[in-house]
């Protein structure tokens, strides 16, 4: 088993988080702000989620986070600007540039790819723990 973890800051317009492998930094996050857990308003409550690796025609690969209380379709995508292109998901982003937004968002999605599939891809689970 793998633990990655996301380190939450919460902002009235917004989420930034921080991915780490251990104690190293992989990239930044932006979400939706925490809106009680609301499908396509709120970013996902805190807690431990096992990541899925998929693939569609519009994101390519990506991850899926499976099993969130009460919602469904909940990704890692890239997204540059949570209110604009979040429904709930997790963008990763090379730079917050403010509350729920940043810059550099395949770049730090392939970064994260690059570190969850061949552990994936080798048959371990990979979970993704996410706290403030």
């Amino acid at each position: 088993m793998r633990v990655f973890t996301l380190v939450r800051k919460y902002h009235p317009t917004g989420t930034n988080g921080q991915l780490f492998d251990g104690t190293r930094l992989i990239c930044h996050t932006i979400e939706l702000p925490w809106r009680q857990n609301q499908r396509n308003v709120s970013c996902i409550p805190e807690g431990r989620y096992m990541l899925s690796l998929r693939w569609t025609s519009r994101w390519g690969w990506h991850f899926l986070i499976p099993r969130v209380p009460e919602r469904d379709g909940i990704l890692i995508h890239p997204a540059n600007d949570a209110l604009k292109e979040l429904r709930g998901c997790i963008a990763p982003v090379t730079t917050c540039t403010g509350p729920g937004t940043g810059h550099g968002s395949r770049k730090a999605l392939q970064r994260l790819m690059d570190e969850i599939r061949p552990v994936m891809q080798s048959g371990m689970p990979v979970y993704l723990i996410i706290h403030s």
